[in-house]
């Protein structure tokens, strides 16, 4: 992980659960190579972490925003954390 790297934390909220959210998240993130996690929340919800460069990790926010074609995204938050130094990026 280089010293720019960054790392966010995001919930996604709405119909974003069955809708291939956390595939969709998977796959860019390997394609981008940013680090991290997602998984489905008992509330409903998808967590996931991100760190890499800040271009890649902005655009791994974006994606969630938006959600996949499936997926009705009605409110995000995103938190500013500080870079553990994780590696892979992996569906919990």
């Amino acid at each position: 992980m280089s010293a720019s790297a960054v790392r966010r934390r995001v919930v996604a909220h709405g119909h974003v659960q069955g809708v291939f959210f956390r595939d969709t998240v998977r796959r860019r993130a390997l394609e981008l190579g940013v680090a991290g996690w997602v998984h489905n929340r008992p509330d409903g919800a998808v967590e996931a972490v991100f760190e890499g460069g800040p271009g890649a990790v902005e655009e791994m926010v974006s994606l969630c925003r938006a959600g996949p074609p499936q997926a009705t995204v009605s409110d995000l938050e995103c938190i500013e954390e500080q870079v553990q130094g994780l590696s892979g990026f992996e569906v919990r």
